[in-house]
């Protein structure tokens, strides 16, 4: 028999593993080692010999030996160790040595502690298809389960909750979904993690520009784009190619083609209207009007962000076009108390021209259990004035990471499997929701599923993030009110009335500076 000593490198999982046991009570958990390790070359006994000093020594007497900057090394993996080996000089295999080797299994697994990440979320549309999603997932990290907390339908609802969550700082919550529009609260507050260790700009160049622009608060990233959502104009494609129309490009051949179908259609259909949108005093509002003033050149806020900008010119004579063009010629009164549901059924009954909505109406549309208008649908961009450019409202979710996760590297790759191109992919072929990766617009079998993403692709490159605030929802509550105003009451001066939106918006933004 000789003693020789071996050097082996020690991967950092079955350290840490050694690391996180309880020391005070002795080692209760059961240890194997995985195949692809080095140990499964050694003969049985001197594996055990191995376990044995690496249970009993290596925590002990090396951390208390080597001091501080050693003990960081043994944590993380990244030490050294050398252990003495009584190797065997016997140079033929024997019936007792194969014997030896049985009582030690040659390969088992390494079994690591099991993480549970908390996600709130919202109730999916389509259940089946995220549960598949998530199995994926675990099958892939076994050590990593996801608790999915299903948050209220309401956007308003579902931010009270997890701002309560986040203002507690409750350490028991990992991922999130945040709606586009409160990155910059997440960020000032900071309640989202900064995700740019993670997220590095060579990857961000993979997704529509817009999903990651809404994600960013001063030059830094919070969230990961999970899919694309923007406003769109769906249309009567058998009403337009009836009358000789292709469809509009600009809002005033939109009133044009809509008055001159009306026309047609009067003794057909009394019930057609020219129009329908979200009117109603809600955010819907908001992102219906931001693409009509965006289309004007105009804007809410300054480009510096640090002041409102309704009373600059573009901004007013936009307002004024809905106003008088839209609501009072194209629409009803009841447009005033549309949200999407409410306008899109009216769109579906086949009494509307031209819609705007979002992309998850397309599949309703052409449903028959809904729509009395399937396959007579087309959809394009919104239109632009003549010295614009089209412009939508960007909608859509991210995935956030809260600050105080315990397990932040653990939540980062659900993320980056969920927001990979094959889960992209799975929920645009299965869920028929619009991906944020540039790539899958060109993807035959993503293409194949929705055939319409050939035209979206360019409705997509035109979408726009709402004011990026740390107050936006303040910001939002005054616009809101504020066209809400304007377009119900005709005698109101549009004017007058966006010099007092402007002073309160001012306001609460100089409030920001001054922080």
């Amino acid at each position: 028999m000789d003693t020789q000593s071996a050097t082996l490198s020690l991967p950092p999982g079955l350290l840490q593993s050694v690391w996180n046991m309880e020391s005070t009570h002795g080692f209760h958990a059961v240890f194997s080692i995985a195949s692809s390790f080095p140990l499964r070359r050694l003969l049985p006994w001197a594996a055990r010999l191995f376990a044995a000093s690496l249970l009993f020594n290596v925590q002990f007497a090396h951390c208390q030996e080597f001091g501080t900057a050693s003990f960081d090394k043994l944590r993380t993996g990244s030490f050294d160790f050398t252990f003495p080996f009584v190797l065997s000089v016997a140079t033929a295999e024997s019936k007792n040595t194969q014997d030896r080797q049985s009582e030690f299994p040659p390969s088992p697994t390494l079994v690591s502690p099991l993480i549970t990440l908390h996600f709130v979320t919202w109730k999916a549309d389509h259940p089946r298809v995220w549960d598949e999603a998530i199995q994926r997932f675990e099958q892939i990290h076994p050590h990593i389960r996801i608790k999915r907390e299903i948050a209220p339908h309401s956007s308003t609802a579902y931010h009270d909750l997890l701002t309560q969550k986040l203002r507690n700082r409750d350490a028991s919550l990992d991922l999130f979904f945040m709606d586009v529009i409160w990155t910059a609260e997440f960020a000032a507050a900071e309640w989202a993690l900064p995700l740019d260790d993670y997220f590095p700009p060579n990857e961000r160049e993979k997704f529509l520009p817009a999903t990651i622009v809404s994600g960013m608060y001063r030059h830094h990233i919070y969230g990961a784009p999970s899919r694309i959502d923007s406003g769109m104009l769906y249309y009567r494609k058998d009403l337009l190619e009836k009358y000789g129309f292709s469809p509009p490009s600009t809002w005033y051949e939109l009133v044009h083609q809509a008055q001159a179908i009306l026309e047609g259609e009067r003794t057909a259909n009394p019930l057609l209207r020219g129009y329908s949108g979200q009117f109603k005093q809600y955010e819907g509002l908001v992102c219906d009007m931001l693409e009509f003033v965006g289309s004007h050149n105009g804007s809410f806020l300054t480009d510096d962000g640090r002041r409102s900008n309704l009373t600059a010119p573009e901004s007013l004579q936009a307002v004024q076009f809905v106003r008088e063009q839209i609501i009072q010629r194209l629409a009803t009164p009841a447009a005033l108390t549309y949200q999407e549901s409410e306008s899109l059924a009216v769109f579906l009954q086949g009494n509307v021209v031209f819609h705007r909505n979002w992309p998850y109406a397309w599949g309703l549309a052409n449903d028959p259990q809904y729509s009395k208008i399937v396959g007579k649908v087309g959809v394009t961009t919104l239109p632009r004035f003549p010295e614009g450019r089209s412009t939508a409202a960007l909608g859509g979710w991210l995935y956030g990471i809260s600050a105080y996760s315990r397990h932040p590297d653990e939540a980062w790759a659900f993320i980056e499997f969920m927001a990979s191109p094959e889960m992209q992919k799975h929920f645009a072929i299965h869920a028929s929701l619009a991906p944020s990766r540039l790539a899958l617009y060109a993807d035959p079998e993503v293409l194949h599923a929705n055939p319409q993403y050939r035209d979206w692709l360019a409705v997509f490159q035109t979408a726009q993030p709402r004011p990026r605030t740390p107050v936006y929802p303040i910001v939002s509550h005054i616009l809101q009110r504020y066209f809400s105003r304007v377009l119900a009451f005709p005698e109101t001066d549009i004017q007058e009335e966006a010099q007092a939106a402007d002073r309160k918006i001012n306001r609460l933004l100089a409030l920001l500076r001054d922080l």
